[in-house]
């Protein structure tokens, strides 16, 4: 009996344990002038590599920064339904259409509402961003949003060759976080990408880098797709939750498109 419950509990440990990736994913990266001027977004929340879906409430904010102007589009989001092929039921994630309107970067971030993760016994709000590149001008892709945790990219954040080497730092209320821990995931959901990755043991899953004295990491990506960098800290508030406070951990969560050199 004993054994039976030490098999369960590692069970439940082993598949609790796997991490968490607050996702938003552009239809496209790169914007010219002679494309299609209206982009589509998806905002979830999964463990990227598994494709497994956690239920994603509508986001507390959502919104684009364009040239230091922050524009609100938490209005314009529509829900949706999706699965992974082990899951019964479906989870809610989010879809929005933007179009873009004038040349320059534009950083899109979600602040999700705090989710309730009872395996680990605390909250988890993971504020997610990506770059997209619009008609050629690049500029402000390195600029923070002031999120109160989020990662900045030193290396171009779009335009990455598969093997690239990205680079970002990891900040927490505008200040650099001394190594910080990363973690780093494969989205198997990547348009294209035909042959779905199958980790051959958990430590494969997710990649694990450890930032220097001022909150830098490295990662060279060695697969075409999307690519989510973590970085998790915990928020110097709690929550209540059934009378009793609970910690909140927070994540700066960043996405970046690798495509394989012809």
């Amino acid at each position: 009996m004993k054994k039976f419950v030490l098999l369960c509990t590692i069970m439940l440990w082993t598949s609790s344990a796997l991490a968490h990736f607050g996702t938003i994913i552009p239809s496209d990266d790169i914007v010219t002038t002679d494309e299609d001027r209206t982009i589509s977004l998806q905002l979830k929340f999964l463990h990227p590599l598994e494709m497994h879906y956690m239920d994603m409430v509508r986001p507390q904010r959502f919104g684009v920064m364009q040239r230091g102007t922050v524009t609100d589009l938490l209005g314009s989001l529509e829900r949706a339904e999706g699965k992974s092929a082990d899951q019964e039921e479906l989870s809610t994630y989010w879809t929005t259409d933007y179009r873009i309107k004038r040349p320059g970067d534009l950083t899109f971030f979600v602040e999700p509402q705090p989710y309730w993760e009872p395996a680990e016994d605390l909250y988890i709000i993971h504020y997610a961003k990506v770059c997209i590149s619009a008609f050629g001008l690049e500029d402000g892709w390195d600029q923070p949003v002031g999120l109160e945790t989020e990662i900045i990219p030193l290396t171009r954040p779009y335009g990455l060759w598969t093997n690239n080497l990205f680079t970002g730092q990891v900040l927490l209320n505008g200040k650099p976080v001394p190594h910080a821990e990363v973690e780093v995931e494969y989205l198997n959901e990547s348009p294209g990408n035909t042959d779905i990755v199958v980790a051959p043991s958990d430590p494969y899953v997710t990649q694990v880098v450890k930032a220097d004295a001022d909150g830098v990491f490295s990662y060279a990506m060695p697969r075409a797709g999307w690519w989510g960098f973590s970085a998790l800290n915990e928020a110097d508030r709690t929550l209540p939750r059934a009378g009793v406070e609970k910690n909140i951990e927070i994540g700066a969560v960043y996405w970046v498109k690798t495509v394989d050199m012809p």
